[in-house]
């Protein structure tokens, strides 16, 4: 069986290039970092370094023990610290990690777990670290979005449970030649492929991924004018005709002078908000305070909805 001492000397050697190196890190002799390495090379049966008078390098076989053993870890020290936090508290303490623009539900959910015993340390991040956050173990939950059809790279130890589904909505200044239109269809859309278009600030969004995708299989390429990634400042751009672009509904609350909002007649158009959770085959399990958190989540969304509506 593994000992996480193993672990450890690896991780160290990785970071520090050579095994003197690595046994200063831990606090070690040099000969205990080289006599778990060397466990590890039985246990394995294979070398998981190279060495040379430059230094150490893990070896391929090394490098696929470290990815695992980062996770390993992280999920052990992070036990250890929940555990001691329990019998001196009493409380249960969650990491979740949330796309930025869904700050606003936050304060609901955070106050209804605290009432029942859990603490939230609150990570905000886009949805490309989210996602890496989650198959390294980093976090307990993370909430992300998608457009359905372009999947997020999870690990197979790691499932997205869909909390809310909202329709995505074309930003249009008053006056545009659509502004009247209900609803805009898909070949009425490809009519803007002359029009500044406004996208996130990161590339490779499942929001800007979809417009990209549906005018180039329609021959078009379009102009991407601006990139922000905060949708009011979309909406204030669109109403100063500086560019169009798609907001999801939650963006939408409110009043927006010298904008109208506009869906897309297509089921393809939608943004599906995702929980990322370990899987049920996993070795760490969704928690009772996980799934918890889960419900409190999928409340949220519920109550945005109704609060969208009333207006």
């Amino acid at each position: 069986m593994v000992d996480l001492r193993q672990l450890e000397a690896l991780r160290a050697v990785h970071a520090e290039g050579s095994v003197t190196a690595a046994a200063r890190r831990l606090g070690w002799g040099q000969p205990t970092v080289d006599y778990h390495l060397k466990n590890l090379e039985r246990l394995v049966g294979a070398e998981v370094l190279v060495r040379s008078p430059r230094g150490s390098r893990l070896t391929p076989v090394g490098m696929l023990l470290l990815e695992r053993a980062q996770e390993i870890l992280t999920l052990s020290e992070r036990a250890i610290t929940d555990a001691r936090e329990l019998t001196q508290t009493g409380r249960t303490r969650l990491r979740f990690g949330t796309f930025t623009s869904a700050a606003q539900l936050l304060p609901p959910v955070v106050l209804r777990l605290n009432d029942q015993g859990i603490e939230v340390d609150v990570v905000l991040e886009e949805v490309p670290s989210l996602v890496d956050r989650s198959n390294r173990g980093e976090v307990d939950a993370a909430l992300v979005y998608t457009v359905p059809g372009y999947g997020l790279a999870f690990r197979s130890t790691v499932t997205a449970i869909e909390v809310h589904r909202e329709p995505l909505l074309l930003t249009l200044p008053v006056g545009h030649p659509l502004a009247s239109r209900t609803s805009i269809d898909v070949p009425t859309l490809l009519t803007l492929h002359e029009e500044r278009w406004m996208f996130a600030a990161a590339g490779g969004d499942s929001m800007d991924t979809i417009v990209v995708d549906t005018f180039a299989a329609a021959g078009h390429t379009i102009e991407i004018a601006i990139r922000t990634d905060d949708f009011q400042v979309m909406l204030a751009m669109t109403g100063a005709r500086m560019g169009i672009g798609l907001v999801p509904r939650m963006a939408a609350v409110g009043t927006h002078p010298g904008i109208v909002l506009r869906p897309i007649d297509d089921p393809a158009f939608v943004r599906s908000i995702l929980v990322a959770v370990p899987a049920a085959g996993a070795a760490r399990r969704p928690s009772a305070a996980v799934r918890q958190l889960v419900a409190a989540v999928r409340d949220g969304f519920t109550a945005l909805r109704a609060e969208a509506e009333a207006e």
